[in-house]
């Protein structure tokens, strides 16, 4: 084999992220056609957006995996300039929406900037840890930097607010900084420092310490703060085992808010049941093994570091999300990845998915 020639692609990861796409696409149909119709008189309004934008996700995907993961390295620092040119602007120029400055609204399409900052922020960290090596481990040469940039980067997600993007960001560099070499006891004291800052973040503002009641004790505000978790649980209650099959769901008939966005897995658990949510829960397994046997066999600090981030992303708004919906954690506002209606996400989801079948091209030409 010639040097200069790539790998094939990961098959078992190409497939499980077309097959949640995939699904994602048909639950959206699904779970919006009610509200579609009753504010847009088609219950293809959102399903074709949401096709549009799988449809420029999936060329990103194939462009990303074309190229060599190399190229994100060198053009980690103008990544990070420019979103974060972006999260400054949208305090200043975005549209607010349900009480938070997070997105640009241009030609009725949304774009939601920290979305980038997930995928710029990891690609940063990676170059950045992978250029420190060893100086990792001191913590006023190595670690400081690393702290900076991803202070910088939650202060003006916080801003927004976006509590539950902040969360996300926070445990993607925990994870990527602890696998990259980082002392234990230095992040462990950072950890013990940030406690009281959360505990603060958590009941500064009324509506997170209502969303905090809600998660301990929803039915004690049946008809206000605990009202979705409720309906989500009635949803997830209703498709027992098997569930009422696709399209039979009651509760997105506008009894579940925001049944086809950060909701929408009580929808599966509805329409398909049990058995169904279980499905869809083992192919997010699949993505998430596939993209650590790709970082565990990746030969350089730099593939391995992206390929870690990206999973901890995917994997941590998984959790985030199934946990909300079915009560096991506070609601956050959180997408399903591939799944919930909403194009920065698809798009950064997919685009993330590219650059890690490009590592994977490289471990299966060096295998």
């Amino acid at each position: 084999m010639k040097e200069n020639k790539r790998g094939r692609p990961d098959f078992l990861l190409l497939l499980s992220a077309v097959l949640l796409v995939g699904f994602g696409l048909v639950m959206v149909f699904s779970a919006s056609s009610p509200i579609a119709i009753a504010k847009h008189t088609s219950s293809w309004h959102f399903v074709s957006r949401q096709a549009l934008f799988a449809s420029l996700g999936l060329i990103l995907m194939l462009l990303c995996m074309g190229i060599r993961y190399s190229f994100w390295q060198k053009a980690a620092p103008l990544l990070l300039l420019f979103s974060l040119l972006l999260l400054a602007l949208v305090l200043i120029a975005g549209t607010e929406i349900n009480g938070g400055k997070r997105w640009f609204v241009v030609g009725g399409f949304n774009f939601q900037p920290s979305e980038l900052a997930k995928f710029t922020m990891i690609i940063y960290l990676a170059a950045l840890i992978s250029k420190k090596g060893d100086k990792l481990r001191n913590l006023q040469h190595g670690l400081l930097p690393i702290l900076i940039v991803v202070g910088l980067i939650l202060l003006l997600v916080l801003r927004q607010p976006d509590f539950g993007t902040v969360l996300i960001l926070l445990f993607i560099s925990s994870v990527m900084i602890l696998t990259g070499g980082a002392r234990i006891i230095h992040l462990a004291v950072i950890a013990l420092a940030l406690v009281p800052v959360f505990v603060y973040l958590s009941v500064s503002k009324s509506y997170r310490l209502e969303r905090m009641n809600a998660f301990l004790n929803p039915f004690a505000s049946p008809y206000d703060t605990g009202y979705q978790l409720i309906q989500s649980l009635y949803a997830l209650g209703h498709g027992g085992i098997t569930g009422t099959g696709i399209g039979k769901s009651v509760q997105k008939r506008f009894y579940l808010p925001e049944a086809h966005t950060d909701f929408i897995y009580a929808v599966v658990g509805e329409e398909l049941g049990f058995i169904g949510s279980m499905l869809l829960f083992a192919v997010f397994l699949l993505y998430i093994w596939r993209g650590l046997w790709i970082a565990v066999r990746s030969s350089d600090v730099f593939g391995m570091m992206t390929a870690i981030g990206i999973v901890a992303m995917i994997m941590i708004q998984f959790l985030l999300n199934i946990g909300a919906v079915t009560g096991s954690l506070p609601i956050t506002g959180v997408p399903l990845p591939f799944i919930s209606y909403g194009g920065s996400s698809l798009l950064l989801n997919m685009t993330c998915t590219g650059i890690l079948l490009s590592v994977s091209r490289e471990v299966r030409r060096r295998a």
